[in-house]
């Protein structure tokens, strides 16, 4: 598990580059963002969805390939135009860091990076349509809401391009499907 310490999770781009000093030479927020190495526009998408199921029965319907593919089956790409386009591949999900997946007929493919069951699960996503090898962040962080659970949802690391779509796909491929599936 990668440890970050608390202080450095708070700390925004902008403080940072206006205030630290790494490996000795100071940066400034003018410097931070004319370093060719350093990217300022990727997108990213962040979700906070409240869920009328407890945290392990949301992560058991995204580590369980059986339920997940109710979910599946119940989604909006499984009853639109976009069904043609997923393979026939079986829902599958090996459940353990580092086990692969194959989800909404192969389309979606990854595996499992971190695995706290109830809490937390980040998996290395990637969709049928992009480039060989490229992979995106999807971490869900699941905590109690009430008798329910709230997700915290980041995915990052996809092309900027397919931003959009991915962030209506979340609600319309798993928060919608899953709130009538497994509640």
């Amino acid at each position: 598990m990668l440890f970050v310490p608390e202080e450095i999770k708070m700390i925004d781009r902008r403080t940072f580059a206006a205030t630290t000093v790494l490996a000795g030479v100071g940066l400034s927020a003018s410097a931070f963002a004319q370093t060719p190495e350093i990217s300022n526009g990727s997108a990213a998408i962040h979700q906070d969805v409240v869920l009328a199921a407890p945290p392990a029965r949301i992560y058991a319907a995204l580590t369980d390939a059986a339920l997940f593919d109710k979910i599946v089956r119940s989604s909006g790409a499984m009853n639109s135009a976009m069904k043609s386009q997923l393979g026939t591949t079986p829902t599958a999900i090996d459940a353990r860091p580092g086990g692969a997946f194959a989800l909404f007929g192969g389309y979606v493919t990854g595996f499992n990076l971190e695995m706290l069951s109830g809490k937390r699960l980040v998996q290395a996503w990637r969709a049928g349509s992009w480039d060989p090898g490229l992979f995106s962040i999807a971490d869900f962080a699941l905590s109690p809401h009430g008798t329910g659970t709230r997700i915290a949802f980041d995915h990052r690391g996809f092309p900027n391009d397919a931003a959009a779509h991915l962030a209506k796909g979340w609600h319309a491929n798993y928060w919608e499907p899953m709130a009538r599936v497994i509640v």
